[in-house]
């Protein structure tokens, strides 16, 4: 699993709210912890549209395909982010919700993708957003017209996915399934290595707001 702080941005948005990048996975998974503040996540799914509200000690959580966008009403939203198959949706799972002229050029895409300082962060969350509420007018067919071209952009990438996943997810797993193993057979030498280990985070744009990242931790 992938873990980061994240203080979700402030900025006013078109439609009149303050707020993160819509946006959503290919692969994995993720889950919202609130610490602190109020806001609340809006979906866009095949299943439809939906705002759930979020407040300190809320958890919600959406599978690959949802379309989402953080929302900040008093200014001071954290979350502790959860994301499935860690490391992967810093490869590229995530894809923006841009306008369709954009998600139809790879070039174009990746240029608008970058967000090197909080103007480039803040000119990209916009251009997703404009997207988003397309998305929201335009219905079903333009939400099929968004899935394809968002998997138009990671088809290329799908070989690294699998490389990454088989090194971390599938080898963590398989990992849990030797040491149940080895307790059938009594033999407990795998606790010899119980530790506790410390994480120091890294401080960037995210793609919602400022995040605290924190890194995967190798096998002891």
């Amino acid at each position: 699993m992938g873990v980061s702080g994240l203080r979700v941005y402030d900025w006013p948005t078109a439609d009149g709210l303050s707020g993160g990048t819509p946006h959503l996975h290919l692969a994995c998974a993720e889950a919202y912890v609130v610490v602190a503040g109020s806001g609340a996540v809006q979906t866009l799914a095949p299943s439809g549209y939906a705002e759930n509200p979020l407040e300190a000690g809320d958890v919600v959580w959406f599978p690959p395909g949802t379309i989402h966008r953080l929302l900040n009403f008093d200014g001071g939203l954290r979350i502790t982010v959860i994301m499935q198959n860690g490391g992967l949706p810093e490869a590229g799972d995530a894809v923006f919700t841009f306008p369709p002229e954009v998600m139809a050029d790879p070039e174009a895409y990746a240029r608008a993708a970058v967000a090197a300082d909080p103007a480039a962060a803040r000119a990209r969350r916009d251009l997703a957003i404009d997207g988003f509420l397309r998305l929201r007018r335009h219905g079903a067919q333009a939400l099929a017209d968004f899935l394809v071209a968002a998997h138009r952009l990671i088809a290329p990438r799908l070989d690294d996915f699998e490389k990454r996943w088989r090194a971390g997810a599938l080898a963590a797993a398989g990992e849990t399934g030797e040491h149940l193993e080895r307790l059938r057979r009594g033999d407990l030498s795998h606790l010899a290595q119980a530790r506790v280990r410390k994480a120091e985070p890294e401080d960037r744009l995210g793609m919602c707001g400022r995040l605290q990242v924190y890194p995967l931790l190798p096998a002891p």
